[in-house]
Order: structure tokens, then C-alpha cells, then sequence
């Protein structure tokens, strides 16, 4: 081959290789600005796996609270059920009544039956709210059911008004007698005489709080002295303590009885803003709430209804 067609070869092969170099240049850049998101740089799109270093957005809260509007009308005939704890009884009758006179012809039909079983009513469709004094389990929420806050309460400590007892409870020494640890009155400044502690049966939210609160979690004493109630009612309750009983029950539901005084804890009455046993008390529903829930939702969390509840307390 001679030397002119060595170098003619030579030069087409460099033009074929800038031509095909010059090509996939081209058309990685059209593809670049045609698509971003295809950059080597760029983050993972949404519905990408993350990396195990890459933080992970927080839940919800369990009870977040969700917005209902206060309903302008009604359709007559609607009819709202609900049941659960008895530390929200008042609460429940203020706003059936508000409720039932601002709209023609509807319904709010009530009912205490504990926390526990109103949470079981609305999970198999009996009820359309409950009234719960403790908040959803993890379980609970999983199965759809949506918790909003009602109002503060504060749990009272009481005994009979005849007990001889007149002076304050230390939290620790409220935590021992629940627990069984301390069984006569003289353990805590008081006459010689056995404390009998009238509890609430395990279907209560009131007690599940109080747990929470007065014994640090932990459970209930198993001693003799210690009466647990086979339903969730608080006139039972008081009705048992006589001279030497103490139980505890919702403040609102005690404060004007004239059978029974509540016992400062920590030299504090319920009342004090800074009251170690202070809880929120909850309307629950299950998702997604019905028109008739809406409307009652509305209501209770309206100016309206929230004067109502205050007024009641």
C-alpha cells in the first residue's frame, strides 16, 4: 500500500472516531437537560430506597388534633352514640343538651360503661364516639380508631367524711398504701385503724392513669385490704369508704359531694396548676368519622362547646 493511501486511511478513521465521540457527547447532554434528574449528583427521588444513614420523618402524634368545623346545620334525625369513661359523664350531658336544643331533631344518646368497653363498642360499630380518660394504645390506632383532646381534669385522691384522716399525702406515701405497703392510717400521721382502699376494676381508664401517675406504671397491690369494684362507677365507690376507705375518682365528679373530702398531695388540692395528678381526657372516633361524628366534633370543640365543657367541670 502506498504512502497516500496509508495516510488517507489514517485521516478517515480519526473522522469516524470524533464523529462518534462528538455523537455520544451530543446526546448525553440533550439527555441531561432533558432529564436532571439522571445527574450522577442528583438525590434519590421519593419513591427511592434511603440510605441507612438518612434520617426518617417522625410519626404523627397518636392524638393529634384534628380539625372538625362547627356544623351550621344538622340533619333532623341524626343520632349520635357514645360511651366510655365515667370521668367524662358531665362533660358528655352538657354538650348532649347544647347539642340536641341548638338542632332539631337530633339524638345524643350516653352512656359510662369505662373507657375499655367504649373503645370495644366503637371498634364493633355499636357507638359512634367514646369517651376515653387515657389515651389510644398503638393497637387501637392501628385498627383505625383517631383520639382528639376534650378537656384537663385532675384525678382526687378521697376519703369518706368521716374519716379521721385530715392531714396531706405525700406522693410516696400514696404509692404505698395503692401498692399495699402501708395498711393503717397511723403509717401516715393518722389514727391506729386499717386503711381499706376501694380500687376501680381493670376496665377503667381512670385507673390505668392513675397507674400511670401515682405508682409510676407499676401495678396495684394484691393485699387484702385492697377492693377492686366489678364496675366502673363512682358513686359505688364512695359509697364504699366509710371511716377508713380511700380510693381516688375525677375530680368534677367529687368536688361538690358532701360524703367525702379529696386529700391534698404534696400539700396540693386538685386544683393547683402544678397537681400531680392531672390528666387530658379524649372523644374517640374511628377513621373516617361519619357525618353525624363531624357535626357532634364540631360542636364540642367549637368557643361553644368548649364554654359548655368548662361550665360543666
Amino acid at each position: 500500500m502506498n504512502q497516500n493511501k496509508e495516510t488517507l486511511i489514517t485521516v478517515l478513521s480519526l473522522v469516524i472516531t470524533v464523529g462518534i465521540l462528538g455523537g455520544g457527547y451530543w446526546l448525553f447532554t440533550r439527555q441531561t437537560q432533558d432529564n436532571p434528574d439522571n445527574l450522577i449528583s442528583s438525590p434519590p427521588a421519593n419513591n427511592q430506597p434511603l440510605s441507612s444513614n438518612t434520617s426518617l420523618p417522625s410519626p404523627p402524634s397518636p392524638s393529634a388534633v384534628t380539625a372538625f368545623t362547627p356544623p351550621r346545620t344538622v340533619t333532623p334525625g341524626t343520632t349520635v352514640k357514645i360511651d366510655g369513661s365515667t370521668s367524662l359523664v358531665l362533660v358528655n350531658q352538657a354538650l348532649k343538651n347544647g347539642f340536641e336544643q341548638k338542632f332539631a331533631g337530633v339524638q345524643v344518646l350516653t352512656n359510662a360503661q369505662g373507657s375499655t368497653n367504649g373503645i370495644q363498642a366503637l371498634l364493633q360499630g355499636n357507638i359512634d364516639i367514646a369517651a376515653i380518660s387515657r389515651p389510644l394504645t398503638a393497637a387501637e390506632q392501628e385498627q383505625g380508631l383517631v383520639a382528639i383532646p376534650v378537656t384537663k381534669d385532675a384525678i382526687a385522691v378521697v376519703v369518706g367524711v368521716d374519716n379521721n384522716f385530715r392531714k396531706s399525702l405525700t406522693s410516696t406515701q400514696v404509692k404505698g398504701i395503692f401498692q399495699g405497703a402501708i395498711q393503717n392510717w397511723s403509717e401516715v400521721g393518722g389514727t391506729s385503724e386499717p386503711i381499706r382502699v376501694i380500687n376501680r376494676p381493670s376496665v377503667s381508664g381512670t385507673r390505668k392513669i392513675f397507674a400511670e401517675l401515682a405508682l409510676n406504671s407499676e401495678n396495684f397491690g394484691n393485699t387484702s385490704n385492697i377492693i377492686t369494684m366489678d364496675r366502673d362507677a363512682t358513686t359505688p365507690i364512695l359509697q364504699q369508704l366509710g371511716s377508713n376507705g380511700i380510693s381516688y375518682a375525677t375530680y368534677t365528679q367529687v368536688a361538690d359531694q358532701q360524703t367525702v373530702r379529696t386529700l391534698p398531695i404534696d400539700g396540693l388540692t386538685p386544683e393547683a396548676a402544678n397537681y400531680p395528678y392531672t390528666r387530658t381526657l379524649y372523644y374517640a372516633y374511628k377513621n373516617p368519622p361519619s357525618e353525624a361524628v363531624k357535626a357532634f366534633l364540631g360542636y364540642a370543640t367549637s368557643p361553644v362547646g368548649q364554654q359548655i365543657i368548662q361550665d360543666a367541670q
